[in-house]
């Protein structure tokens, strides 16, 4: 069996500038802060002798590795992200020509589930969909499936238990809506 994998495919490239900072900060912190740390930490087991043996040297060794291997990847990510700001009032390009009634990217959507729930998520980028339980990303069925739709329209979801309904209730953008 080959050690082969395709290479996954990259997802979107938009942001909103909360995820973006977010990743910058990451970047920040693993290569001003943490890399030379532990590169000093690596030199001081270095100095006590026979690495082969240094449990110290070896797992600092892959620490390092990992950190590269983060720092390339949040550098080529940030590198050709769109930082899309969905407030109106940052005044971001097409914010007037845009919609409210429609759900586009960052946009705050209260769903209506068919058990009569009703429940804010936010189309995100696939980057910060992790930040809080409410953040959907954009390429997920759910994000797709809203991307698009207009207050009161019923949106179809393969979920795990089977396919299920909701309705949007309500779009925003901005800060985070309140509940009534």
């Amino acid at each position: 069996m080959s050690r082969y994998r395709p290479p996954t495919t990259p997802g979107s490239k938009y942001i909103t500038p909360e995820g973006a900072k977010r990743l910058r900060d990451e970047l920040d912190r693993l290569w001003l802060d943490e890399r030379p740390r532990v590169t000093i930490a690596v030199s001081e087991a270095a100095a006590q002798g026979d690495r082969s043996e240094n449990a110290e040297y070896t797992y600092g060794k892959k620490r390092l590795h990992e950190i590269d291997r983060r720092v390339r990847y949040l550098r080529k990510r940030l590198e050709g992200m769109t930082i899309v700001d969905p407030d109106p009032a940052a005044g971001g390009p097409g914010a007037a020509r845009r919609d409210p009634r429609r759900v586009h990217f960052g946009a705050w959507i209260r769903l209506e589930h068919a058990d009569g729930k009703l429940r804010w998520y936010r189309i995100v980028g696939p980057d910060e969909f992790d930040m809080a339980s409410d953040y959907v990303s954009m390429d997920s069925p759910l994000g797709r499936s809203l991307l698009g739709k207009r207050i009161d329209d019923e949106v179809w979801v393969a979920l795990p238990g089977g396919p299920g309904s909701m309705v949007i209730v309500a779009v925003s953008y901005g800060p985070r809506p309140r509940d009534p």
